[in-house]
Protein backbone atom coordinates (compact mmCIF):
# COMPACT_ATOMS: atom_id res chain seq x y z
CA UNK A 1 0.00 0.00 0.00
CA UNK A 2 1.31 3.14 -1.20
CA UNK A 3 1.78 6.24 1.26
CA UNK A 4 2.21 10.19 1.22
CA UNK A 5 3.56 12.00 3.55
CA UNK A 6 5.01 16.00 3.42
CA UNK A 7 8.58 16.30 4.69
CA UNK A 8 9.47 19.93 5.40
CA UNK A 9 13.98 19.99 5.28
CA UNK A 10 15.64 22.96 5.35
CA UNK A 11 19.29 22.63 3.45
CA UNK A 12 21.99 24.84 1.89
CA UNK A 13 22.93 24.42 -1.27
CA UNK A 14 25.52 26.37 -3.28
CA UNK A 15 25.12 28.02 -6.67
CA UNK A 16 27.99 26.50 -9.48
CA UNK A 17 29.80 30.47 -9.39
CA UNK A 18 29.67 30.49 -5.06
CA UNK A 19 31.07 26.83 -5.39
CA UNK A 20 34.02 28.30 -7.95
CA UNK A 21 34.75 31.35 -6.09
CA UNK A 22 35.49 29.05 -2.96
CA UNK A 23 37.85 27.39 -4.90
CA UNK A 24 39.60 30.18 -6.52
CA UNK A 25 39.63 31.69 -2.95
CA UNK A 26 42.02 28.70 -2.09
CA UNK A 27 44.38 28.69 -4.12
CA UNK A 28 47.68 30.04 -3.74
CA UNK A 29 49.65 31.97 -6.32
CA UNK A 30 50.84 29.75 -8.46
CA UNK A 31 47.71 27.77 -8.38
CA UNK A 32 45.72 30.90 -9.00
CA UNK A 33 47.71 31.88 -12.19
CA UNK A 34 47.40 28.06 -13.64
CA UNK A 35 43.70 28.40 -13.42
CA UNK A 36 43.79 31.74 -14.80
CA UNK A 37 45.90 30.45 -17.44
CA UNK A 38 43.27 27.69 -18.23
CA UNK A 39 40.44 29.84 -18.41
CA UNK A 40 41.72 32.69 -20.83
CA UNK A 41 42.62 29.62 -23.02
CA UNK A 42 39.04 28.30 -22.70
CA UNK A 43 37.38 31.29 -23.09
CA UNK A 44 37.84 33.40 -26.12
CA UNK A 45 35.95 36.32 -24.56
CA UNK A 46 37.86 36.73 -22.08
CA UNK A 47 41.37 38.62 -21.82
CA UNK A 48 44.06 40.14 -20.11
CA UNK A 49 44.26 44.26 -20.31
CA UNK A 50 47.12 45.79 -21.40
CA UNK A 51 48.66 48.40 -19.12
CA UNK A 52 48.15 51.48 -21.90
CA UNK A 53 44.72 50.05 -23.15
CA UNK A 54 41.43 52.45 -22.26
CA UNK A 55 37.97 51.28 -22.63
CA UNK A 56 36.26 52.75 -25.91
CA UNK A 57 32.98 54.06 -25.57
CA UNK A 58 29.82 52.67 -26.93
CA UNK A 59 26.67 54.29 -27.48
CA UNK A 60 23.23 51.97 -26.52
CA UNK A 61 22.14 50.24 -29.55
CA UNK A 62 18.37 51.04 -29.94
CA UNK A 63 18.48 47.56 -31.62
CA UNK A 64 18.61 45.08 -29.42
CA UNK A 65 18.94 41.72 -30.30
CA UNK A 66 14.69 40.58 -30.19
CA UNK A 67 13.55 37.39 -31.02
CA UNK A 68 11.12 36.65 -33.96
CA UNK A 69 9.43 33.45 -35.30
CA UNK A 70 8.30 30.76 -33.43
CA UNK A 71 11.55 28.36 -34.80
CA UNK A 72 13.95 31.07 -33.15
CA UNK A 73 15.89 30.63 -29.80
CA UNK A 74 15.63 32.10 -26.98
CA UNK A 75 17.30 35.27 -26.14
CA UNK A 76 16.36 37.31 -23.84
CA UNK A 77 19.54 39.40 -22.67
CA UNK A 78 20.38 42.88 -23.56
CA UNK A 79 23.28 43.44 -26.46
CA UNK A 80 24.33 46.70 -24.40
CA UNK A 81 24.87 44.67 -21.32
CA UNK A 82 27.86 43.08 -23.20
CA UNK A 83 29.19 46.08 -24.93
CA UNK A 84 29.08 48.85 -22.96
CA UNK A 85 31.53 47.98 -20.61
CA UNK A 86 33.28 50.92 -18.26
CA UNK A 87 31.86 49.43 -14.66
CA UNK A 88 33.90 48.56 -12.38
CA UNK A 89 32.67 45.36 -12.00
CA UNK A 90 33.41 44.09 -15.19
CA UNK A 91 37.04 45.01 -15.31
CA UNK A 92 39.05 44.37 -12.82
CA UNK A 93 42.88 46.67 -11.49
CA UNK A 94 43.51 46.89 -7.47
CA UNK A 95 46.20 49.33 -6.28
CA UNK A 96 46.69 46.66 -3.02
CA UNK A 97 49.35 44.55 -4.86
CA UNK A 98 52.98 44.86 -4.93
CA UNK A 99 54.64 46.96 -7.63
CA UNK A 100 57.63 44.50 -7.57
CA UNK A 101 56.65 41.83 -10.09
CA UNK A 102 59.98 40.74 -11.04
CA UNK A 103 60.63 39.39 -7.28
CA UNK A 104 58.59 36.63 -7.79
CA UNK A 105 58.78 36.40 -11.33
CA UNK A 106 59.68 32.90 -12.01
CA UNK A 107 59.73 32.51 -15.20
CA UNK A 108 61.50 28.97 -15.39
CA UNK A 109 58.64 27.36 -12.65
CA UNK A 110 59.44 23.70 -14.57
CA UNK A 111 62.85 22.41 -14.58
CA UNK A 112 64.03 19.80 -17.00
CA UNK A 113 65.68 16.69 -14.92
CA UNK A 114 66.56 12.64 -15.85
CA UNK A 115 63.98 10.41 -13.50
CA UNK A 116 65.59 7.72 -11.27
CA UNK A 117 64.50 4.79 -13.81
CA UNK A 118 65.50 6.50 -16.96
CA UNK A 119 68.98 6.54 -15.01
CA UNK A 120 68.95 3.00 -13.99
CA UNK A 121 67.49 1.82 -16.84
CA UNK A 122 70.42 3.28 -18.90
CA UNK A 123 73.04 1.66 -16.60
CA UNK A 124 71.24 -2.07 -16.78
CA UNK A 125 71.70 -2.14 -20.47
CA UNK A 126 75.33 -1.78 -20.57
CA UNK A 127 75.42 -4.98 -17.77
CA UNK A 128 76.49 -8.60 -19.28
CA UNK A 129 72.91 -9.78 -18.55
CA UNK A 130 70.94 -12.22 -20.39
CA UNK A 131 67.81 -11.20 -21.83
CA UNK A 132 64.91 -12.71 -19.54
CA UNK A 133 67.30 -11.31 -16.39
CA UNK A 134 67.67 -8.28 -18.30
CA UNK A 135 63.56 -7.54 -18.17
CA UNK A 136 63.74 -8.97 -14.31
CA UNK A 137 66.13 -6.11 -13.65
CA UNK A 138 63.77 -3.40 -15.37
CA UNK A 139 61.06 -4.89 -13.45
CA UNK A 140 62.31 -4.49 -10.11
CA UNK A 141 63.68 -0.68 -11.51
CA UNK A 142 60.41 -0.15 -12.11
CA UNK A 143 59.11 -1.27 -9.02
CA UNK A 144 61.53 1.67 -7.32
CA UNK A 145 59.54 4.36 -5.04
CA UNK A 146 61.12 7.70 -5.70
CA UNK A 147 63.46 7.61 -2.79
CA UNK A 148 65.66 4.14 -4.22
CA UNK A 149 63.67 1.68 -2.15
CA UNK A 150 62.11 -1.37 -3.05
CA UNK A 151 59.33 -1.54 -0.53
CA UNK A 152 57.30 -4.50 -2.26
CA UNK A 153 58.01 -7.97 -0.91
CA UNK A 154 59.73 -10.11 -3.65
CA UNK A 155 57.05 -12.74 -3.70
CA UNK A 156 54.64 -10.09 -4.93
CA UNK A 157 57.00 -9.11 -7.60
CA UNK A 158 57.61 -13.23 -8.44
CA UNK A 159 53.95 -13.20 -8.79
CA UNK A 160 53.51 -10.24 -10.75
CA UNK A 161 56.39 -11.00 -13.30
CA UNK A 162 54.14 -14.41 -14.19
CA UNK A 163 50.92 -12.83 -14.42
CA UNK A 164 51.96 -9.89 -16.32
CA UNK A 165 55.38 -10.61 -17.74
CA UNK A 166 54.85 -14.24 -18.82
CA UNK A 167 58.37 -14.70 -16.70
CA UNK A 168 57.86 -18.14 -14.45
CA UNK A 169 61.15 -17.68 -11.82
CA UNK A 170 61.31 -17.96 -8.24
CA UNK A 171 62.52 -15.55 -5.20
CA UNK A 172 66.02 -16.64 -5.03
CA UNK A 173 66.82 -16.33 -8.68
CA UNK A 174 65.13 -12.69 -7.90
CA UNK A 175 66.54 -11.83 -5.16
CA UNK A 176 69.91 -12.70 -6.98
CA UNK A 177 69.20 -10.34 -9.72
CA UNK A 178 68.36 -7.47 -7.27
CA UNK A 179 71.22 -8.12 -4.65
CA UNK A 180 74.02 -8.80 -8.27
CA UNK A 181 72.73 -6.56 -10.80
CA UNK A 182 70.11 -3.82 -9.44
CA UNK A 183 72.14 -2.82 -6.38
CA UNK A 184 75.24 -2.70 -7.74
CA UNK A 185 73.95 0.38 -9.91
CA UNK A 186 74.49 3.91 -9.21
CA UNK A 187 73.63 5.66 -6.89
CA UNK A 188 75.41 3.40 -4.49
CA UNK A 189 72.34 2.19 -2.25
CA UNK A 190 69.37 1.85 -4.40
CA UNK A 191 67.53 -0.59 -4.49
CA UNK A 192 67.35 -1.49 -1.05
CA UNK A 193 64.67 -2.82 1.05
CA UNK A 194 64.84 -1.02 4.36
CA UNK A 195 67.24 1.56 5.89
CA UNK A 196 69.94 -0.24 7.18
CA UNK A 197 70.24 -1.89 4.12
CA UNK A 198 70.61 0.97 2.33
CA UNK A 199 73.15 2.37 4.16
CA UNK A 200 75.11 -0.40 4.44
CA UNK A 201 75.39 -0.81 0.70
CA UNK A 202 77.09 3.20 0.54
CA UNK A 203 79.33 2.20 3.26
CA UNK A 204 80.10 -0.98 1.49
CA UNK A 205 81.63 1.31 -1.52
CA UNK A 206 84.09 3.13 0.46
CA UNK A 207 87.45 2.19 1.42
CA UNK A 208 87.33 -0.46 3.86
CA UNK A 209 91.00 -0.40 5.30
CA UNK A 210 89.48 2.95 6.90
CA UNK A 211 89.19 2.25 10.73
CA UNK A 212 86.38 4.51 10.99
CA UNK A 213 84.53 3.58 7.77
CA UNK A 214 85.19 -0.21 8.56
CA UNK A 215 83.66 0.21 12.86
CA UNK A 216 80.87 2.47 10.70
CA UNK A 217 80.01 -0.81 8.24
CA UNK A 218 80.06 -3.13 11.45
CA UNK A 219 77.87 -0.97 13.68
CA UNK A 220 75.36 -0.52 10.94
CA UNK A 221 75.31 -4.23 10.30
CA UNK A 222 75.37 -5.66 13.65
CA UNK A 223 74.43 -3.01 16.03
CA UNK A 224 71.52 -0.81 13.95
CA UNK A 225 69.29 -1.28 16.44
CA UNK A 226 70.96 0.22 19.14
CA UNK A 227 72.57 2.74 16.64
CA UNK A 228 68.81 4.30 16.04
CA UNK A 229 67.90 4.12 19.48
CA UNK A 230 71.07 6.08 20.07
CA UNK A 231 72.68 3.26 22.92
CA UNK A 232 76.29 4.63 22.54
CA UNK A 233 77.14 2.96 25.60
CA UNK A 234 76.24 -0.45 24.40
CA UNK A 235 78.08 0.25 21.08
CA UNK A 236 81.64 1.53 23.04
CA UNK A 237 80.98 -1.64 25.19
CA UNK A 238 80.37 -4.42 22.20
CA UNK A 239 83.47 -3.11 20.46
CA UNK A 240 85.74 -2.39 23.18
CA UNK A 241 86.28 1.29 21.69
CA UNK A 242 87.25 4.98 22.82
CA UNK A 243 84.21 7.52 22.64
CA UNK A 244 86.81 8.98 19.94
CA UNK A 245 86.47 6.05 17.87
CA UNK A 246 82.66 5.95 17.70
CA UNK A 247 82.19 9.57 16.88
CA UNK A 248 84.58 8.99 13.87
CA UNK A 249 82.62 6.77 12.89
CA UNK A 250 79.17 8.31 13.56
CA UNK A 251 80.81 10.88 11.33
CA UNK A 252 81.47 8.46 8.52
CA UNK A 253 77.18 7.30 8.79
CA UNK A 254 76.29 10.98 8.77
CA UNK A 255 77.40 11.16 5.05
CA UNK A 256 75.68 8.66 4.18
CA UNK A 257 72.22 9.57 2.20
CA UNK A 258 68.80 7.59 4.02
CA UNK A 259 67.05 8.67 0.12
CA UNK A 260 69.53 7.95 -2.68
CA UNK A 261 66.72 8.83 -5.43
CA UNK A 262 66.35 11.94 -3.79
CA UNK A 263 68.29 13.79 -6.51
CA UNK A 264 66.31 12.76 -9.39
CA UNK A 265 62.96 14.09 -11.00
CA UNK A 266 60.20 11.63 -10.27
CA UNK A 267 58.91 12.87 -14.06
CA UNK A 268 61.09 14.10 -16.66
CA UNK A 269 59.49 17.49 -15.99
CA UNK A 270 59.02 18.54 -11.81
CA UNK A 271 57.43 21.96 -10.59
CA UNK A 272 60.10 23.50 -8.64
CA UNK A 273 58.70 23.69 -5.03
CA UNK A 274 60.31 27.31 -4.64
CA UNK A 275 57.44 29.49 -2.68
CA UNK A 276 55.61 32.66 -4.27
CA UNK A 277 54.29 34.82 -1.29
CA UNK A 278 50.65 35.66 -1.75
CA UNK A 279 50.88 38.43 0.06
CA UNK A 280 53.40 41.45 0.81
CA UNK A 281 53.70 42.62 4.05
CA UNK A 282 55.64 46.26 4.31
CA UNK A 283 56.55 48.54 7.48
CA UNK A 284 56.48 52.04 7.01
CA UNK A 285 56.60 54.67 10.16
CA UNK A 286 55.31 52.18 11.98
CA UNK A 287 52.28 51.52 10.20
CA UNK A 288 51.90 47.67 8.70
CA UNK A 289 51.18 47.64 5.51
CA UNK A 290 49.61 44.66 4.03
CA UNK A 291 49.19 43.88 -0.35
CA UNK A 292 48.69 41.44 -2.75
CA UNK A 293 51.38 39.90 -4.73
CA UNK A 294 50.73 41.46 -8.57
CA UNK A 295 50.29 37.71 -9.87
CA UNK A 296 46.95 37.64 -7.74
CA UNK A 297 45.76 41.09 -8.91
CA UNK A 298 45.59 40.60 -12.99
CA UNK A 299 43.90 43.49 -14.84
CA UNK A 300 40.95 41.20 -17.09
CA UNK A 301 38.83 42.81 -19.27
CA UNK A 302 35.69 41.79 -21.97
CA UNK A 303 36.90 41.15 -25.08
CA UNK A 304 36.40 43.69 -27.49
CA UNK A 305 36.59 41.67 -30.42
CA UNK A 306 33.47 39.62 -29.04
CA UNK A 307 31.55 42.74 -27.79
CA UNK A 308 31.53 43.55 -31.87
CA UNK A 309 30.66 40.74 -33.05
CA UNK A 310 27.87 40.34 -30.66
CA UNK A 311 26.45 43.66 -32.17
CA UNK A 312 27.15 42.62 -36.02
CA UNK A 313 24.43 39.33 -34.92
CA UNK A 314 22.43 41.56 -33.07
CA UNK A 315 21.09 42.78 -36.37
CA UNK A 316 20.48 40.29 -38.12
CA UNK A 317 16.75 39.05 -36.99
CA UNK A 318 16.24 36.10 -39.43
CA UNK A 319 19.22 34.26 -39.76
CA UNK A 320 18.90 31.08 -37.43
CA UNK A 321 22.91 30.56 -37.88
CA UNK A 322 23.96 34.08 -36.46
CA UNK A 323 20.96 33.51 -33.84
CA UNK A 324 23.11 30.50 -32.93
CA UNK A 325 26.24 32.30 -32.86
CA UNK A 326 24.84 35.13 -30.82
CA UNK A 327 23.48 32.58 -28.08
CA UNK A 328 27.29 31.21 -27.66
CA UNK A 329 29.01 34.53 -28.14
CA UNK A 330 26.06 35.51 -25.10
CA UNK A 331 27.31 32.48 -22.70
CA UNK A 332 31.18 33.47 -23.23
CA UNK A 333 30.63 36.89 -22.28
CA UNK A 334 28.41 36.31 -19.35
CA UNK A 335 31.04 33.81 -18.15
CA UNK A 336 33.94 36.06 -18.94
CA UNK A 337 31.84 38.86 -17.25
CA UNK A 338 30.93 36.52 -14.31
CA UNK A 339 34.48 35.57 -14.11
CA UNK A 340 36.11 38.80 -13.52
CA UNK A 341 33.64 39.55 -10.67
CA UNK A 342 34.81 36.10 -9.04
CA UNK A 343 38.22 37.74 -9.24
CA UNK A 344 37.35 40.99 -8.36
CA UNK A 345 35.91 38.84 -5.07
CA UNK A 346 38.72 36.60 -4.51
CA UNK A 347 40.95 40.03 -4.50
CA UNK A 348 39.38 41.66 -1.52
CA UNK A 349 38.26 38.71 0.05
CA UNK A 350 41.69 37.94 0.26
CA UNK A 351 43.09 41.48 0.90
CA UNK A 352 40.38 42.08 3.91
CA UNK A 353 41.76 38.88 5.43
CA UNK A 354 45.38 39.79 5.52
CA UNK A 355 44.20 43.02 6.30
CA UNK A 356 42.77 41.32 9.60
CA UNK A 357 45.72 39.35 10.38
CA UNK A 358 48.01 42.40 10.26
CA UNK A 359 45.41 44.23 12.46
CA UNK A 360 45.90 41.61 15.09
CA UNK A 361 49.59 40.80 15.04
CA UNK A 362 50.88 44.14 14.05
CA UNK A 363 53.59 43.98 17.22
CA UNK A 364 54.69 40.45 15.65
CA UNK A 365 55.07 42.21 12.03
CA UNK A 366 57.24 45.09 13.15
CA UNK A 367 59.25 43.32 15.57
CA UNK A 368 59.85 39.88 13.93
CA UNK A 369 59.83 38.48 17.41
CA UNK A 370 57.22 35.13 17.31
CA UNK A 371 56.91 36.01 21.12
CA UNK A 372 54.89 39.09 19.89
CA UNK A 373 52.16 37.11 18.59
CA UNK A 374 48.71 36.90 20.04
CA UNK A 375 46.63 34.01 20.61
CA UNK A 376 44.89 33.99 17.30
CA UNK A 377 41.81 31.79 16.01
CA UNK A 378 39.95 31.51 12.80
CA UNK A 379 36.71 33.27 14.53
CA UNK A 380 38.50 36.37 15.75
CA UNK A 381 39.45 36.75 11.98
CA UNK A 382 36.00 35.94 11.14
CA UNK A 383 34.96 38.52 13.73
CA UNK A 384 36.77 41.41 12.04
CA UNK A 385 36.22 40.91 8.61
CA UNK A 386 32.75 39.46 8.48
CA UNK A 387 33.29 36.54 6.84
CA UNK A 388 32.78 32.62 7.67
CA UNK A 389 35.59 30.96 9.48
CA UNK A 390 35.24 28.26 6.56
CA UNK A 391 36.12 31.32 4.40
CA UNK A 392 39.39 32.48 6.04
CA UNK A 393 39.89 28.94 6.50
CA UNK A 394 40.30 28.33 2.52
CA UNK A 395 41.96 31.92 2.74
CA UNK A 396 44.89 30.89 4.70
CA UNK A 397 45.09 27.43 3.30
CA UNK A 398 48.66 27.16 1.91
CA UNK A 399 49.02 30.95 1.85
CA UNK A 400 52.26 32.90 2.50
CA UNK A 401 53.40 36.47 3.15
CA UNK A 402 56.45 38.20 2.69
CA UNK A 403 57.20 39.95 5.49
CA UNK A 404 60.62 42.09 6.69
CA UNK A 405 61.63 38.97 8.65
CA UNK A 406 61.00 36.51 6.16
CA UNK A 407 58.68 34.22 4.29
CA UNK A 408 55.82 33.68 6.67
CA UNK A 409 53.05 30.60 6.33
CA UNK A 410 50.25 32.42 7.29
CA UNK A 411 48.98 28.90 9.65
CA UNK A 412 51.68 29.49 11.66
CA UNK A 413 50.29 32.81 12.85
CA UNK A 414 47.40 31.35 14.12
CA UNK A 415 47.33 29.58 18.09
CA UNK A 416 45.27 29.00 20.88
CA UNK A 417 45.71 30.65 24.47
CA UNK A 418 46.87 29.54 27.57
CA UNK A 419 46.91 31.44 30.67
CA UNK A 420 50.41 31.91 32.94
CA UNK A 421 50.85 32.52 36.43
CA UNK A 422 50.43 36.05 36.03
CA UNK A 423 47.10 35.39 34.97
CA UNK A 424 47.51 36.32 31.07
CA UNK A 425 46.74 34.63 27.88
CA UNK A 426 49.94 33.62 26.13
CA UNK A 427 49.66 32.15 22.44
CA UNK A 428 50.69 28.36 22.72
CA UNK A 429 53.11 29.51 19.44
CA UNK A 430 55.09 31.63 22.44
CA UNK A 431 55.01 28.81 24.84
CA UNK A 432 56.31 26.44 21.88
CA UNK A 433 59.17 29.40 20.84
CA UNK A 434 60.31 29.20 24.82
CA UNK A 435 60.12 25.17 24.76
CA UNK A 436 62.38 25.17 21.53
CA UNK A 437 64.84 27.69 23.27
CA UNK A 438 65.00 25.60 26.33
CA UNK A 439 66.08 22.54 24.50
CA UNK A 440 68.19 24.46 22.02
CA UNK A 441 70.26 25.07 25.07
CA UNK A 442 70.32 22.04 26.79
CA UNK A 443 73.46 19.75 27.20
CA UNK A 444 73.49 17.12 24.36
CA UNK A 445 75.58 14.63 26.07
CA UNK A 446 72.39 14.69 29.28
CA UNK A 447 69.39 16.27 27.35
CA UNK A 448 66.29 17.43 29.51
CA UNK A 449 63.59 15.02 30.21
CA UNK A 450 60.38 16.10 29.55
CA UNK A 451 59.66 16.09 33.31
CA UNK A 452 62.83 18.61 33.73
CA UNK A 453 61.08 20.76 30.55
CA UNK A 454 58.11 20.81 33.12
CA UNK A 455 60.22 22.40 35.73
CA UNK A 456 61.94 24.42 33.76
CA UNK A 457 59.23 26.19 31.94
CA UNK A 458 56.78 26.34 35.43
CA UNK A 459 60.01 28.73 36.55
CA UNK A 460 59.83 30.97 33.34
CA UNK A 461 55.78 31.52 34.14
CA UNK A 462 54.18 28.73 32.34
CA UNK A 463 51.98 26.18 34.14
CA UNK A 464 52.25 23.29 31.63
CA UNK A 465 51.14 19.66 32.56
CA UNK A 466 54.11 16.79 31.17
CA UNK A 467 51.88 14.96 28.58
CA UNK A 468 51.44 19.00 27.17
CA UNK A 469 55.16 19.54 27.08
CA UNK A 470 55.07 16.05 25.10
CA UNK A 471 52.43 17.22 22.58
CA UNK A 472 54.26 20.31 22.06
CA UNK A 473 57.83 18.33 21.30
CA UNK A 474 56.17 16.27 19.04
CA UNK A 475 54.87 19.57 17.46
CA UNK A 476 58.09 20.72 16.94
CA UNK A 477 59.40 17.71 15.41
CA UNK A 478 61.85 17.22 18.60
CA UNK A 479 62.32 13.53 19.64
CA UNK A 480 62.33 12.35 23.32
CA UNK A 481 65.36 13.18 25.64
CA UNK A 482 67.40 9.70 25.03
CA UNK A 483 67.21 10.06 21.42
CA UNK A 484 68.28 13.62 21.33
CA UNK A 485 71.70 12.53 23.50
CA UNK A 486 75.33 13.73 21.44
CA UNK A 487 78.84 12.10 22.41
Amino acid sequence: MLKQHLQLKLGQKLAPQQIQLMKLIQLHTLEFEEELERELEENPALEIAKEDSKEDEYSSLEDAYQDEGTESIETDFDVNEYIYDDEPSYKTASSNYSPDDEEFDNESLLTEGQSLYDYLTEQIHLVNINDEDLKIAEYLIGNLDTDGYLRREIKSIVDDLAFSQGIYTTKERVEDILENYVQKLDPPGVGARGLQECLLLQIEKKVSSDKAVSLAANILRHQFEALTNKHYNKIIQKYDIEEDDLKDALDEISKLSPKVGGNFDTQTITINQEIIPDFVIQVKDGQVVPMLNSKNAPTLRVSEEYKDILTTYSHDKNSSEHKQAALFIKQKLDAAKWYIDAINQRQNTLLQTITAIVKFQKDYFITGDEKSLKPMILKDVADITGFDISTISRVVKSKYADTPNGIVYLKDLFSDSLTNDDGEEVSTKEIKTHLQEVISKENKRKPLTDDALVVILKEQGYNIARRTIAKYREQLNIPVARLRKEL
